[in-house]
């Protein structure tokens, strides 16, 4: 069963990760990308690649991952994928209290979403829009981590994620984007000069790097192992 907890500062975010029984320095994967903006089949191949090629490393790695925490798009794929795993590694989600419909709620904002029910933990943080999470995901992440390695997964997204990313950059933290999942992530796989700044700036970095869904799925793995596994500099 999903545990919530209603933070309001960092102190309280990190003692709502205490009870996660050696989730501390441990190996982090940061999962951002699209809640609504991907397709059945797009959502499919997701899916497929976290169970098949994400989800092994994870479990081997001893990592702990964190997302938006819904159940929609990209956290509802990692959900199924963990929930099908038995649980095998720890599931953290990070969402903005006026974004979500929590139970006991009313109807709640229009576009209000549920919490992913296979998560581990939950923290319902500040914030009325989605985005107002990112700054305490990445936080959330930094805390777990400690001193180890932690990378961000781009799969899909839109401006949210691209803060999400930016935020990750700015931590020194590598970037794997999945390439051929449409939004945020092919944007970053070709960008040029018609891009945002902000694009191109993630594209150019050198913590940024591609892997296209579909040509080496398992090279996704491949890429995140060494990243969970690599020495304090990228």
């Amino acid at each position: 069963m999903t545990r919530l907890e209603q933070v309001s500062s960092i102190a309280d975010l990190r003692a709502a990760l205490a009870p996660l029984a050696g989730a501390t320095g441990r190996p982090v994967l940061v999962l951002v990308g699209g809640a609504g903006g991907m397709d059945a089949e797009q959502e499919g191949a997701v899916r497929g690649v976290l169970a098949d090629h994400v989800v092994p490393v994870l479990a081997s790695t001893g990592a702990v991952v964190v997302d938006g925490g819904t159940d929609s798009g990209v956290m509802r794929a990692m959900g199924a994928a963990h929930h099908a795993a038995g649980g095998t590694f720890p599931l953290v989600g990070v969402v903005a209290r006026g974004t979500v419909t929590l139970p006991g709620d009313g109807a709640g904002a229009p576009d209000a979403a549920a919490v992913d029910p296979h998560h581990d933990l939950v923290l319902v943080v500040p914030g009325e829009t989605w985005g107002d999470e990112s700054r305490w995901l990445d936080e959330a992440a930094t805390a777990l981590a400690q001193r180890r390695p932690s990378v961000t997964l781009v799969i899909n997204g839109g401006p949210v994620a691209l803060d999400d990313v930016e935020l990750s950059l700015a931590r020194g933290r590598p970037v794997v984007v999945l390439a051929g999942t449409g939004r945020l992530a092919d944007d970053v796989a070709t960008a040029g000069d018609g891009s945002t700044e902000a694009v191109r700036k993630v594209a150019g970095s050198p913590l940024t790097q591609l892997v296209r869904l579909g040509d080496d799925d398992a090279a996704v793995g491949a890429v995140l192992r060494g990243a969970l596994t690599r020495p304090e500099a990228w």
